[in-house]
């Protein structure tokens, strides 16, 4: 909704509920805004039609705060939704585009123990997977056939019906992360994320990128 400079706001942090980690904070005007998206001083223009495609297309209450030496996106959000006194049960559900791009980053490691190291370690991945989704008590997933279907169908073109909270996601991420690690004996998968979402629509890309680098994911992921 507004493009601000850094003297119009004030910024600090808090920490969060859960893990070790502070939450950039920015307030304008009574309002509260959490860090989705940070662009270098060269990309303005990115970083406005970001903000532009947020606020005009999506929605979405958010901030372009632009300074000197980069540029950075904002979205409102209230204080107890980050510090987990909100009693609404949706509260911490995330957004679309992650669960998105977290089956394309499933589906990239599965395929690619299928096309390196062939059937039949797919058939043990798809196993592994299968039990840690159904004993791991995450939401929508309670049967073999569900898993089989974010293995397999599409996320670009069959919206998942899962509706994760962020807590579950980053369990499941840094079980998948393990698992990756275990079956090619190294990390590289990790590093080739934003090859992997290249399909994904820029913004929700950028949006899934942006909650990765304020996770306790981004030193595995990225």
């Amino acid at each position: 909704m507004f493009i601000l400079k850094r003297q119009d706001v004030e910024i600090s942090s808090i920490q969060h509920p859960q893990r070790e980690q502070p939450i950039p904070i920015l307030k304008y005007q009574d309002q509260t805004f959490r860090l989705i998206s940070v662009f270098n001083a060269s990309q303005a223009e990115e970083a406005k039609n970001f903000w532009k495609d947020l606020t005009d297309n999506q929605g979405k209450f958010c901030v372009l705060l632009q300074e000197s030496d980069r540029h950075s996106v904002w979205g409102r959000v209230r204080l107890d939704q980050l510090t987990g006194d909100s009693s609404g049960s949706n509260s911490g559900v995330i957004a679309p585009s992650c669960m998105q791009a977290c089956l394309l980053l499933l589906q990239a490691i599965y395929f690619d123990v299928e096309e390196l190291l062939g059937n039949r370690q797919a058939k043990l991945f798809e196993k592994e997977v299968g039990d840690l989704l159904l004993r791991g008590d995450f939401p929508q997933v309670d049967s073999a056939k569900v898993v089989a279907r974010l293995l397999n169908d599409d996320p670009l073109e069959s919206p998942s019906a899962l509706s994760w909270q962020e807590q579950h996601l980053v369990t499941f991420l840094q079980a998948l992360y393990g698992l990756g690690k275990s079956y090619f004996g190294n990390t590289n998968f990790a590093e080739e994320v934003e090859d992997i979402l290249q399909d994904m629509d820029d913004t929700d890309r950028r949006e899934f990128l942006g909650w990765l680098q304020g996770s306790p994911l981004s030193k595995e992921w990225g």
